[in-house]
């Protein structure tokens, strides 16, 4: 086959004049920072979940960090997790002072296995972390029932999952809180960004006060017609708020969502469709349960060669990729730390050695994703 000269991205934000015009219509407004859109944001996140409250951030990361904060976890006590995430989620358990306690993965959606959490639980256990892999949403039926019944608080990384459905529910929509991501890879963007989502107003003001330096009041209230610029801490928080600015994108993205999703799909159909029965990959599978799918990422297991070989013969055919994730007990201070048996964690060392994230992005033609797979064919052909 003929290999394309212009390099094809493994993910690339869809941002059109709606995006554009809103952010500039915001820049002209001259108020910036968090203020009317950021909550219009929030509105609308409490809208697509049917959470009560939901809270922006200028990162998911900063939503778990004050999450965290905010449940006073510290020193001794344990939060149960896969090991197959990103980082950040164990960057903000150790920095808390707290030990991860990883749970192993279903090898065919990559998600946390709920069946092993259990098995997982002792007299330290506070938290599960449940992640919504790629998209496809855990078992959350099994998972809130096991938090029920041991008091346990669970917290949805929802990272990848807007526009995903767990039984009819959006992740979010349960009684616990959840955290989304707006990173540019992520399937609406706020160029960085984040946003939590709960049902406790209790626990809502604690978040909003360590969100920006424990001062009650935001800026936009404190500084607008009539509005009492002075303020009071009664506990230092930190600076994670989400600026108007980004916000405007971010309420843009979110009216396209169903546009931008649809567009995922067909293109995750491909893949599906063109690259079924190859020898030596294997596809993502779906849960037997209902679920809705909106394709945050697309992810093969290259088990017919060495992975590192397959990345190098893609980028001879100019195709980008990814690599989601590194599992955490691999890290180096990780293992330094918390001495992870890897034996424990079978599936997940089964999987990590052959993931690898194809291009998946709306704006991707439906040639570019063949041009994907016949590039794929060839490789696997000529092994």
């Amino acid at each position: 086959m003929k290999k394309r000269k212009e390099f094809l991205p493994f993910s690339r934000p869809a941002i059109g004049n709606d995006e554009i015009n809103k952010v500039v219509s915001c820049l002209q407004s001259g108020w910036i920072t968090t203020g009317a859109l950021s909550k219009e944001f929030e509105d609308g996140f409490c809208t697509l979940t049917g959470a009560k409250q939901a809270i922006s951030l200028n990162s998911a990361t900063a939503g778990m960090h004050i999450l965290l904060s905010a449940l006073h976890i510290g020193p001794g006590d344990e939060i149960i997790t896969p090991s197959l995430t990103f980082a950040s989620t164990i960057n903000m358990i150790a920095l808390r002072g707290a030990t991860p306690v990883f749970a192993d993965i279903d090898y065919d959606t990559l998600n946390i296995n709920a069946d092993l959490l259990a098995g997982k639980i002792t007299g330290k256990t506070k938290v599960i972390i449940p992640v919504h892999f790629a998209g496809v949403p855990a078992d959350m039926d099994k998972i809130n029932a096991l938090a029920r019944k041991h008091n346990l608080v669970v917290i949805e990384d929802a990272a990848h999952a807007v526009g995903t459905y767990y039984k009819g529910v959006h992740a979010g929509g349960f009684v616990h809180p959840a955290i989304f991501s707006f990173h540019p890879i992520k399937n609406i963007t706020t160029g960085e960004g984040g946003m939590i989502t709960l049902n406790d107003t209790d626990l809502e003001r604690k978040l909003r006060l360590l969100r920006f330096h424990g001062i009650e009041r935001d800026a936009w209230k404190r500084y607008g017609k009539g509005g009492d610029p002075s303020y009071d801490i009664a506990e230092p928080g930190f600076k994670y708020n989400l600026p108007d600015m980004m916000a405007a994108l971010g309420i843009t993205q979110l009216a396209r969502l169903q546009e931008l999703n649809a567009r995922r799909t067909a293109l995750a159909g491909i893949y599906l469709r063109n690259l079924a029965g190859i020898s030596g990959l294997d596809l993502p599978k779906k849960p037997n349960y209902d679920f809705v799918h909106p394709w945050h990422l697309f992810i093969i297991k290259v088990t017919g060669r060495k992975r590192e070989k397959f990345m190098a013969e893609l980028a001879e055919y100019n195709i980008g990729y990814g690599l989601h994730f590194s599992p955490a007990h691999r890290l180096k201070y990780v293992k330094e730390k918390y001495a992870v048996n890897p034996d424990s964690l079978p599936e997940t060392e089964r999987a990590a050695d052959r993931i690898i994230s194809l291009p998946l992005f709306p704006d991707m033609r439906d040639d570019d994703a063949l041009y994907v797979c016949d590039a794929i064919k060839e490789i696997m052909k000529h092994g």
